[in-house]
């Protein structure tokens, strides 16, 4: 393991290379650090951000900051940083589906909309056989079109995010068919279902349990279930221990490690970290605050984005993105 010392100043562009915020623990991960691109610092300025999503027709980066309720869009052309929807119904993640439409988890209104080719939002569920749901949470798309959400129900725990509200449902992950409204348990089991992801060839879904939280001797972990075509998942199981910590939103590369947000393990855990298929912790990110969510992005999907509490930090890495529908 290299030694970390990390006593760059984040508010300063000069940085010693390579990043000692990119830190190599097992020498897996040393072919995805480059020695001269640095962790950067984009913008400030938010109270607890979540869902980055990139839109690389346009460019930009989307990603809602949560208690504001609003959703910025930051530029890579200019590097600024503007409103693009307020009020956002206090947003939480975001993602696109095959046709590039804007889709969201809507904590306030506990829905998950799509924003249509001319601005229009479209109401794709707000209720499970009959029963409100908590307050979707993140959200992916199968390349059959089908969404895969979790609804935590973090937005009606208390005002800040959402607004307080009993629990109609069980904390559930959905699979829903957009086209027919039709929508799916796909497990249960989890006491707080968080961020979640596919492997590269869609064989995997993972996906972080932060019931830790609400519960302290709840496991800190992260599962991964088998896909089964056409109908949900199966054969969960443990992938990895994020203890002391937690992390939050997740992400695949091509070559299949799990890049993974971490936050609330005290000094030198907020960051990024990074697992190998099987499981293995072979790199993290540094960074000076608690990280709710991540993407890839950029022209080449080479360019990893994360939400901080309250800033957008970016680093170039020598992998790409998992292709996204």
């Amino acid at each position: 393991m290299e030694e970390l010392t990390l006593d760059r100043d984040w508010n300063q562009g000069i940085v010693r290379y390579p990043d000692p915020a990119v830190e190599i623990i097992d020498p897996r991960f040393g072919k995805y650090r480059l020695g001269n691109a640095a962790v950067e610092r984009l913008w400030s300025g938010a109270r607890w951000m979540e869902g980055p999503v990139w839109f690389g027709d346009g460019r930009y980066l989307l990603f809602s900051d949560i208690p504001n309720n609003r959703m910025m869009r930051w530029s890579e052309e200019t590097g600024d940083v503007s409103v693009f929807r307020q009020p956002s119904n206090n947003s939480n993640g975001n993602t696109r589906d095959k046709q590039g439409r804007l889709v969201t988890c809507e904590h306030r209104t506990r829905r998950v909309t799509r924003t249509e080719y001319d601005g229009s939002i479209t109401v794709l569920m707000d209720s499970f056989e009959g029963v409100r749901l908590n307050a979707p949470n993140d959200v992916v798309v199968h390349p059959d079109g089908h969404i895969w959400f979790t609804d935590p129900g973090y937005g009606i725990l208390m005002n800040y995010e959402g607004g307080a509200a009993e629990f109609e449902l069980p904390t559930n992950v959905y699979r829903l068919n957009p086209d027919t409204g039709q929508a799916t348990v796909v497990t249960d089991e989890l006491e707080k279902p968080n961020g979640l992801c596919f492997s590269p060839d869609y064989s995997k879904l993972y996906l972080v349990d932060t019931g830790a939280s609400h519960k302290p001797d709840h496991p800190r972990h992260i599962l991964v279930y088998d896909v089964i075509e056409n109908a949900g998942v199966a054969n969960g199981r443990m992938f990895c221990e994020m203890a002391p910590g937690t992390s939050d939103g997740i992400r695949c590369d091509t070559d299949g490690n799990l890049w993974a947000s971490a936050g609330w393990g005290g000094e030198g855990y907020d960051g990024v970290h990074i697992f190998a298929p099987d499981g293995s912790l072979i790199g993290k990110i540094h960074l000076p605050e608690v990280c709710s969510n991540l993407c890839f992005g950029g022209v080449k999907r080479n360019r990893l984005f994360m939400t901080g509490s309250q800033s957008i930090y970016a680093v170039y890495v020598e992998t790409q993105g998992a292709q996204v529908p």
